[in-house]
This record gives structure tokens, sequence and C-alpha cells, in this order.
């Protein structure tokens, strides 16, 4: 059994707070990536009552060894109560500020966004001064359906790129180190006034080079915000750790991070993508931007990206 360092471990959650959380979720039939995903921040999330649903699941049609969630070829149809039913759980949660990502639905031609746009929708007509942010899946490299997420306006768009170039085909096998950073690329083209977000996990392999590597080739593309923490095996059939990587190095890559000039870099051993995410609220005030009422392109635009770590 691998013992984990102290730097990992976390408070016993309040479960009276945690209870209220799950009654909303239950009530309303929805998911959470913080139950799926098998999160060790979800104490802490659920006792602030907040939590990162996850629509269009619980289960995935891509089969990551590092992911805890549910894997199915033909998961279940879409369901059409899904966008109001998640916007009354941020009204009664009386959320800031709300993260809502997917599983994989390759099976489904757009990928799922015509359900990210439904949602986006009505948790804004639900809830007008929450702020959106969306973690969304590659759309297996579908352009027009990434236009289709932003037309509905997220404040924050985030995709993440999970690792290093080198060790996509053993940890994310059936994505693309380039056409995650391509995502990335188009959202900026696409809707400049939206933020755009992305996190990579450690301590399965990398180097502090093939790391900064990585942040190079984010800042290429624009990405204002990046979060960096430890990837923890969810059971023994899942990838291995190979290290626990110490809060010292996590906080060199926020510096070197904020060199490059992302507006946020968040890292340490407990970071997840969503973590914390309310931050962003302070973080548009810092950072201001006009929000457009059209996408900028029509087309995406020719990839500019070439990094120098090629996926092996």
């Amino acid at each position: 059994m691998v013992v984990k360092p102290e730097w990992l471990r976390v408070k016993a959650p309040q479960w009276e707070r945690v209870g209220n959380v799950k009654e909303i979720l239950r009530d309303l039939g929805l998911n959470t990536v913080c139950e799926e995903a098998s999160c060790p921040n979800i104490g802490e999330c659920f006792n602030s009552g907040t939590a990162t649903f996850l629509i269009m699941g619980p289960a995935c049609t891509r089969a990551c060894p590092y992911c805890d969630i549910d894997f199915e070829k033909k998961p279940k149809p879409l369901d059409p109560a899904e966008p109001e039913q998640l916007a009354e759980a941020v009204r009664r949660m009386r959320l800031n500020h709300v993260v809502v990502t997917s599983v994989n639905r390759d099976d489904l031609p757009d990928g799922g966004a015509a359900q990210f746009d439904r949602c986006i929708r009505a948790i804004r007509a639900a809830s007008p001064g929450t702020t959106i942010e969306v973690l969304i899946p590659d759309l297996c490299g579908n352009w027009d359906a990434l236009a289709t997420i932003l037309q509905a306006n997220p404040d924050v768009l985030n995709h993440n790129t999970e690792t290093i170039a080198r060790l996509y085909r053993r940890v994310r096998p059936q994505g693309s180190y380039q056409r995650s950073l391509e995502l990335l690329q188009h959202t900026r083209a696409f809707a400049p006034w939206v933020y755009t977000k992305t996190g990579i996990m450690v301590g399965l392999g990398e180097t502090d080079a093939e790391v900064r590597q990585v942040m190079d080739d984010l800042r290429s593309v624009d990405c204002d915000i990046l979060t960096i923490g430890q990837y923890l095996q969810p059971s023994q059939k899942h990838l291995g750790v190979v290290e626990f990587v110490r809060p010292e190095q996590f906080n060199a890559w926020r510096i070197y991070g904020e060199s490059l000039g992302f507006l946020q870099v968040v890292a340490s051993p407990l970071t997840r993508s969503s973590y914390h995410a309310e931050q962003v609220r302070a973080l548009m005030e810092r950072f201001p931007r006009e929000r457009g009422d059209r996408l900028q392109a029509v087309s995406p635009p020719q990839s500019a990206i070439k990094p120098s770590h090629a996926e092996s």
C-alpha cells in the first residue's frame, strides 16, 4: 500500500453540510465530478456549498487509465430536463460561480456542445449574477461544436491538457496534445473576451523541463489560467503514481508560470482543475474584458502551434 506524504492529507469533511449539498443533487437527479472522479477536495468544496456539475453522464465514452469515471461505449441518451434542473440547483445553492463539466460523449455528432449551450443559457436565465465556467472535452476537434458553446457566452472556457506530450499515448490514448492546444487557440480566436483555462497532473513520470515546456506551449496560445496538481491513483486498476511531487516544486512552477504571463497559476499537491474556481471572479475584476455579442471568426483559424515535443 502506497503511503501518501503529509502534504496530501486532508481534513475530514463536515458531513452535515456535505449531506445538504448531496440532497439537492439527488433531488434534481444531478451528478458532480466531485463524486464521480473521487476528488480529494470534496469535503472542503461541499462544505462551502460549491460543486462542479457533471452533465451528460455519469458514464464516459473514453476509458482514460488515470480517470475514475465509468466507461460505456453507448451511454444513455441526453436528458432534456438536465439544463433546467442544473439551473435550479445553482439557484438553490445560491452560487456566485459555477463550474459545469461533462464526460466525453464521442457518440454524439457535436460531442454534447448543444447540451452545454442549453445549460449555460438556463443558468443565465435563473441566476444572471452567477459567473459560469465550462470545463469541456476536446470535442474530437469539431470546432463548429466549440463555436456553439462559445456562442452561449460562458465567462471561462476550461479544457484540461492533463499531461505532457510524451506521456499522452499512455495517459490519454484517445486524446491529442496538439488538439488540446488547438482548442484553446481557437477559443481565443473565436471569443477573445472569454478567459481560457487548463490544467495538468504531475507525478506520472514527467520531468521539470517537460512541465515547463507545456507551460511555454500554453502561453503560445495565450492561455490565461493554469492549474497544476498531483495525480492520485483512484484504484489498483488505474495508472500508478510515479512520484509524489514536493510542494516546493509546485511553487517553482507557479513562479515560472507567472513569469510567462499567465493571469493566474494555481499549483499545489491538492490543486484540481475546478478547486477554488470561484477565485476567477476576483481575477475578472482585476483583468476585465468587454464581452462581445458575436464570435470573431466564422471558420476556425489556421493553427500556428508548433510544440517542441511530439506526442509519443
